[in-house]
């Protein structure tokens, strides 16, 4: 598998730091706007399309046509994939009256269904890979069900020093496309408001980044957080900090000469969260947010913690 492992001197660019607005000058009275977007159909096709635009001249090109062969995979596997249970009307209502995510990994099992598609997706993979490559994917070809299952749990939960790197990429599109099916046999009302606005309101994972949201529609000039999970987005407040709440000493944080993404970063509990601002059509928050790893590295540098994660990409930390 390509190197995870870009050079400083390839990507040390300066950043530039831009207050922003404060809430009251950015979002509309509450009820005048969509909450919740689901998934679009072309979720998948969409995202490889961008990764391959973003490959073009990039120092991670290597990664990122190979990322977007898994995504293209996906929205295959996501266009035949066989009808699975999804949580009845009766416990959608209770999840909505606590705001409870229905689809949780944690409360709603994984169906085994996943395991082959793991496996499919190596195959479809494999052949662009060198030699070392395709011995680095062996373990999940090769692995049984419980071994599968205890990377997925891992994967679910962040304990990433449990985690096989190497096949991590793998396990999470599949689970990526299970979630997915599962989130576009629902409908947006029947998905409550979450607790903690850090948390998609319907899968109950984190955020991967969050988009600002273009096209003329009422939710213009709106941010919407990025499901990594089941690829859902939710309306949280801009100028308000998504982990702790805070509303005071909130940045934006950008490679100068690029603002198509940026790191919205709080002095409060020292977090940061990508930004991306959709009046380029193609932009994609997981592929934008690994195409932009040069960021992150920087922001680390300013001693800030991403609260975003990306199951397509899992770098141990320390």
């Amino acid at each position: 598998m390509p190197s995870l492992k870009p050079t400083l001197s390839a990507i040390g660019c300066p950043m530039t730091a831009t207050p922003i607005l404060q809430p009251g000058q950015l979002e509309p009275a509450a009820g005048a706007i969509a909450e919740l977007y689901l998934p679009p159909a072309q979720l998948f096709a969409a995202r490889a399309r961008r990764f391959r635009q973003l490959a073009e001249g990039h120092s991670l090109a290597g990664y990122l046509l190979f990322l977007a062969r898994l995504a293209e995979w996906q929205q295959n596997e996501l266009d035949h994939h066989p009808d699975l249970p999804i949580p009845t009307p009766h416990l959608l209502a209770q999840c909505r009256e606590h705001a409870m995510p229905p689809l949780a990994p944690a409360g709603w099992p994984r169906q085994p269904q996943w395991q082959e598609a793991a496996r499919r997706a190596t195959d479809a993979v494999n052949q662009q890979l060198p030699h070392k490559g395709r011995q680095a994917l062996a373990s999940l070809l090769a692995a049984d069900s419980g071994w599968l299952e205890a990377q997925a749990d891992a994967l679910l939960r962040g304990r990433m020093t449990d985690l096989d790197l190497a096949v991590a990429p793998l396990i999470g599109a599949a689970l990526q496309v299970q979630w997915t099916h599962l989130v576009r046999q629902l409908q947006p009302h029947q998905i409550g408001r979450p607790e903690h606005p850090a948390l998609c309101p319907v899968c109950g994972s984190h955020p991967v980044a969050a988009v600002i949201r273009a096209g003329g529609t009422t939710a213009q000039g709106l941010r919407y957080l990025h499901c990594v999970l089941c690829g859902s987005e939710w309306h949280v407040v801009r100028a308000t900090c998504s982990q702790c709440g805070s509303t005071k000493g909130i940045d934006y944080y950008g490679l100068e000469g690029g603002q198509a993404v940026r790191a919205e970063a709080c002095s409060a509990c020292r977090s940061y969260l990508k930004i991306l601002q959709q009046q380029d059509a193609h932009a994609d928050p997981v592929a934008d947010d690994i195409a932009s790893l040069a960021l992150d590295l920087l922001m680390g540098e300013k001693n800030y913690a991403t609260s975003g994660v990306n199951l397509l990409m899992i770098l141990k930390k320390g």
